[in-house]
Formats: C-alpha cells, sequence, structure tokens
C-alpha cells in the first residue's frame, strides 16, 4: 500500500521533487528501524544502542572516506576530507543532529517514560512545516497539511495516554524538558544542515554524510565512555552478536544511508516540505513493529497513519 502511494503522490512532480520526496520517505524508512532496534537484540541500555549504533556509523564512513581516497587518483580526491571550516561544521552539527539529540531523548525517556517524549518529538514536522515556509507559498495552502498532521498528532496521543498517565518517572517534568530540548535540537540540526548543504552545493551527499558520520562516531565513542556498559561485561551479556548486528544495521541505514537520502531531499526540497516527510518516520516504526510483534496496531494508530500519509500528500500538492 505504501509503495503505491509513494508511485501516485511521485507522478507528474518534476524529476528533481519527485528525487527529493522518494529520498525524503527512504531516509523516513531507514529512521523506522531504530524504533524496533531494541525489540530485535533486548537487555542492553539505551545508552549502548545508541553508542553503537554512532560508532558503526563512525566507522563506517571513515572505512568509505580511505577507500575513496584510495580508489581515485591523487589529483581527484579534492571534496574527500574536510577543511577545518567544514569538520567543525560537521562537529557541531553532528552534535545537534546525532549525539546530543539521542543523549537528550534518551535521558528524557528515562525520566518521563517513552511515550509522552515520543509525541513530543513527533512536533517536528509541524516545527519545520511553521518555520521553513518558502517565501512564495500561501499559509492557506500549507494549512490542510498541517491540520491532517496535527490530527494525526492527537489520535496517536490518544492512543497512547494510558502509557503517558501510567509512567511513574520520579522527574517527570525534567523528562518533559529534556525531551522538548531533544526536539529543538533536531530541528535546528534540520534548518541549520538544510541551509549549509544549500550554501555548499560543492559538497557531494556523500562526503557530507562521512563528515557527520565520522564526528558522530567520535560522539559516540565519548558517550560509551562515559556511560555505556563496560567492555568486559557487554561482550559477555546473552545475545552480544545480534546487539552488534542491530548497532551495524541502525549505524549504517538508519544513520548514514539516512543521512545521505536527507541531504538529497534537503537540497531538492524546501524546508517545510521535507520536514512534512519525516512523519514517514512514525508510520514506518509501526509497520516494522506489525511485523516484529504479529500484533496489529491499535485502530487509532493506523487512522493516524492515515492522517500523516494524507497530510504527506497534501503537502506535497501544495508545494508543486
Amino acid at each position: 500500500m505504501t509503495a503505491s502511494v509513494s508511485e501516485r503522490a511521485l507522478a507528474g512532480l518534476p524529476p528533481g521533487m519527485a528525487a527529493g520526496i522518494a529520498a525524503g520517505l527512504g531516509a523516513g524508512a531507514f529512521w523506522g528501524t531504530t524504533f524496533v532496534a531494541p525489540l530485535v537484540a533486548p537487555g542492553f541500555s539505551s545508552v549502548d544502542y545508541t553508542a553503537g549504533r554512532f560508532i558503526a556509523c563512525g566507522l563506517f564512513s571513515l572505512a568509505w572516506m580511505l577507500w575513496q581516497t584510495l580508489r581515485v587518483p591523487s589529483h581527484q580526491r579534492a571534496g574527500q576530507w574536510p577543511d577545518m571550516a567544514q569538520a567543525g561544521s560537521a562537529l557541531w552539527l553532528s552534535v545537534l543532529g546525532y549525539t546530543g539529540y539521542y543523549l537528550l531523548l534518551v535521558y528524557g525517556i528515562a525520566d518521563a517514560g517513552a511515550a509522552l517524549p515520543a509525541l513530543i518529538i513527533g512536533t517536528l514536522p509541524v516545527w519545520m512545516m511553521l518555520l521553513g515556509k518558502p517565501a512564495h507559498l500561501r499559509w492557506a495552502a500549507l494549512l490542510p497539511g498541517l491540520l491532517l498532521t496535527a490530527a494525526g498528532m492527537v489520535l496517536m496521543m490518544d492512543a497512547t495516554a494510558e502509557e503517558v498517565n501510567a509512567s511513574g518517572a520520579g522527574h517527570f517534568w525534567r523528562g518533559v524538558l529534556l525531551a522538548v530540548g531533544a526536539m529543538l535540537s533536531w530541528l535546528a540540526f534540520g534548518m541549520l544542515n538544510a541551509r549549509w548543504i544549500r550554501r555548499h552545493p560543492g559538497v557531494k551527499s556523500t562526503a557530507w554524510a562521512n563528515w557527520l558520520g565520522l564526528a558522530a562516531g567520535l560522539g559516540g565513542l565519548m558517550l560509551w565512555l562515559g556511560w555505556g556498559t563496560g567492555w568486559a561485561e557487554l561482550i559477555g551479556r546473552p545475545g552480544f552478536g545480534r546487539f552488534v548486528f542491530v548497532c551495524a544495521f541502525t549505524g549504517i541505514g538508519s544513520a548514514w544511508i539516512a543521512s545521505v537520502m536527507w541531504n538529497v531531499a534537503s537540497r531538492r526540497l524546501s524546508t517545510s516540505l521535507a520536514g512534512q516527510l519525516v512523519v514517514s518516520e512514525t508510520v514506518f516504526a509501526l509497520i516494522y513493529a506489525f511485523a516484529w510483534s504479529g500484533d496489529w496496531p491499535a485502530t487509532t494508530q493506523l487512522l493516524a497513519c492515515v492522517l500523516f500519509v494524507a497530510g504527506i500528500l497534501a503537502s506535497i500538492k501544495a508545494h508543486q
């Protein structure tokens, strides 16, 4: 069903816009895998998952950069490695959108439970649409997509209300503030990252993903050294091999490949339309969770996904 909806949505669009939308949806498909990672390899902490994911991303980025350096003649190696200014941009943007964002989210979930922070993060598409609207686009054109997305969020909030009310966390409001901080961190990343790559058209999407990935890998290593499980204890836990596989898959897929796709989307689409595509992460996450557990999502969750998809289609139409 998702494929057919995507095909109909992309039909008749300009090639650049169609490619950007497809890339944004692809990024959402990979991002959705992070929500089922703990289900595939249970028994490890959120900090270990986060650090392992970004360390895997950093190692893959480094290997890719070395391979690219060795396979091309020396006179063609320009742009494979960042200069000091580019490295600095990659470092602070990786903190905003990778390690810093996830660290705030992890501790927000620890204090306030999983449901409410997830809902707070889920408002990202609305904020990106509001803050990233192109100057020529009328607010009335964005209204249908905004209303559909907001209605989907209300339904998703209703579906998780019991979990929110039952979260007996001792530092609830601190967790809410941390989750808001995580949302603001990724919102800043989404907008500043889009601005950076538009201002540097000579930097390829894969090169920028490598630089961000390498910076995130360093951040993941610092995160693990400071707050992660000790190595001896980590490798002694049951399911360590599966944990390594999950970290490698999410690190390469939902971090590196998704980053490349998101960079393509950010180059080709306005921030408001690219931001709308973030809701596809929630839709794919529910699909993966259903496929893994075999339990159908609640009716309200299914209706929320329908509204999310309708919101994406309405936003695409508004930006044509």
